[in-house]
């Protein structure tokens, strides 16, 4: 068993079957999520004895696998710090690989902490790689590899506050805006999501969890109609069918009409705003004419459009826009009544920005 893929109610279920108390779940998570032990044996040392006994047994080496930290880089500015993480030892029923070559697998992730005032926000990965294929992002030109498990995606989270603990902080937020598209792996999104969010555990409240998505229609009615009371961001980039196939592949597959209807199924079912990211390139999907046709496609809903200036990569030969060219846009947006933010830049210098995540640093 593999606690950090485990929920509560799953673990509760499973000391019940070995005959222990179901209360006793809540123990284990808070232990687990609170003093976060890097083994077994330390988890075990802070729980009931028959408990600890149990898991001991049962649960075995891949009862608390740990990522492989193999870098971490901070930016210049300090406001950013990006870690590479081996996961060839989280998978559920995996053998336990040694360091190295945990860390130096090609499903290995890339994960992002960043400061803002009075705030930490990590960007976490859904997937090894990314089968969207958006032309501009570097997850998306190395192809997909495989989902994370929830476990996976657990880790993450634990590893950053950790990180963040030594030095007396604590995290605030978490988007789902990392390598890969969550949607595609939404079983373990939510999953994941549940145990992050469960109040003996880490207890993140789900009004600071943000998960982004290129558009998969069926999944975002899935996940209006399930009423998780998390932020849902949509990538658009581009206002018309045509524009936005050239951008993102996919789009030829989940057509404009097809992401648009379910966005407006989950703001009448929710009753919420939904936000849309738009990564702003010279040239292309930058000017007046695209500003005023994106008002038009999403003025009907209540929403708020994030703007993204482009970041670079090696397989894209695109540009950010140029300040005047991003006023003039966020401009015509206002005069249609809009809202709109520009998304603050982070981390370029060391490829962790929006779209530049890869494992390219084991190379």
């Amino acid at each position: 068993m593999n606690l950090l893929n485990t929920t509560l109610p799953e673990l509760a279920d499973w000391l019940a079957a070995h005959g222990e108390p179901r209360v006793h779940a809540a123990s284990v998570f808070k232990a687990l999520y609170r003093q976060r032990p890097t083994d077994l044996d330390s988890l075990a040392a802070t729980l009931p004895a028959k408990t600890a006994a149990l898991l001991l047994e049962h649960a075995g080496e891949q009862g608390l696998p740990q990522p492989v930290e193999h870098t971490r880089i901070d930016s210049s500015d300090g406001k950013t710090r990006k870690f590479l993480l081996g996961t060839g030892g989280l998978r559920t029923g995996a053998s336990t690989p040694d360091p190295e070559t945990a860390a130096r697998t090609d499903d290995a992730i890339e994960t992002v902490l960043m400061a803002y005032e009075g705030r930490h926000t990590a960007c976490v990965s859904s997937q090894a790689g990314c089968a969207m294929g958006c032309v501009f992002c570097a997850t998306g030109q190395m192809g997909f590899k495989r989902h994370l498990e929830a476990g996976e995606i657990v880790a993450q989270v634990v590893h950053v506050v950790r990180d963040l603990a030594t030095r007396g902080q604590e995290l605030r937020n978490i988007v789902f805006m990392g390598m890969g598209e969550p949607l595609h792996n939404y079983d373990n999104v939510m999953r994941a999501i549940d145990i992050i969010t469960d109040r003996n555990g880490l207890a993140t409240a789900p009004r600071r969890i943000s998960v982004s998505t290129v558009g998969i229609p069926r999944r975002i009615r899935q996940f209006a109609d399930e009423a998780r009371p998390i932020h849902l961001a949509v990538s658009l980039h581009g206002a018309t069918e045509a524009e936005r196939q050239a951008l993102v592949p996919v789009a030829r597959k989940y057509t404009l009409d097809q992401v648009m209807s379910a966005c407006r199924y989950y703001t009448k079912q929710r009753g919420r705003r939904i936000f849309f990211e738009w990564a702003l390139i010279a040239n292309k999907n930058d000017t007046p004419e695209q500003a005023t046709a994106l008002a038009a496609l999403v003025g009907d809903m209540p929403c708020t459009v994030n703007l993204i200036p482009l970041n670079p990569t090696g397989g894209f030969g695109g540009e950010a826009s140029d300040p005047t060219r991003i006023e003039t846009f966020r401009r015509i947006l206002h005069e249609a009544g809009i809202r709109s933010t520009l998304r603050q830049r982070r981390g370029i210098d060391v490829a962790a920005g929006c779209g530049q995540l890869a494992n390219a640093s084991l190379n």
